[in-house]
């Protein structure tokens, strides 16, 4: 299956990092559930990535945390001094991340030329030396190490903030 564009620039731009990558290709997925099914061959830990967006659609935040983590929006509300978080629509999606639904990724994050979306890493996440994440296509995953997603998320300079979900 040739390497679709979306997924070429993240990989230029993991290659220009010097992040090494292990490539996991599989049939489309939307869903964690759908996903579970050709997770086989991942070591590390599988992640859930949800895109939301404040009461006023003035915030967006990409939330990042275990597949077997459930995220209590208004917890998460609370601990980020939040209205009312949502989902944040599809066309939202494309705007700020520039992928769609079933792909969301921190990967998007090449495309938020503004930093503007805030990034919520759940602790339980540095408990794995690996994560799998896909590479803004639900065709294929990757995975890298812990550190090396600490790096990609510092080159891109997107706020970040670690919480216990």
């Amino acid at each position: 299956m040739p390497v679709a564009e979306v997924e070429r620039k993240v990989l230029e731009a993991l290659d220009g990092l010097g992040i090494s990558c292990v490539r996991h290709e599989h049939p489309p997925v939307a869903t964690v559930e759908e996903a579970e099914k050709h997770w086989g061959a991942l070591k590390g830990a599988h992640c859930k990535n949800l895109f939301l967006r404040n009461d006023k659609g003035n915030r967006h935040y990409l939330v990042i945390a275990p597949v077997t983590r459930g995220i209590d929006l208004k917890r998460l509300n609370a601990a980020l001094g939040e209205d009312r978080l949502s989902f944040a629509s599809a066309e939202r999606l494309r705007r700020w991340l520039g992928v769609e639904p079933g792909s969301v990724s921190p990967f998007g994050l090449v495309n938020d030329e503004t930093r503007h979306v805030r990034v919520v890493c759940d602790q339980a996440l540095r408990e794995s030396r690996r994560l799998g994440f896909h590479p803004n296509v639900n065709t294929a995953t990757l995975e890298i190490s812990l550190a090396d997603f600490e790096r990609f998320l510092a080159w891109r300079g997107n706020f970040v903030r670690w919480l216990e979900l």
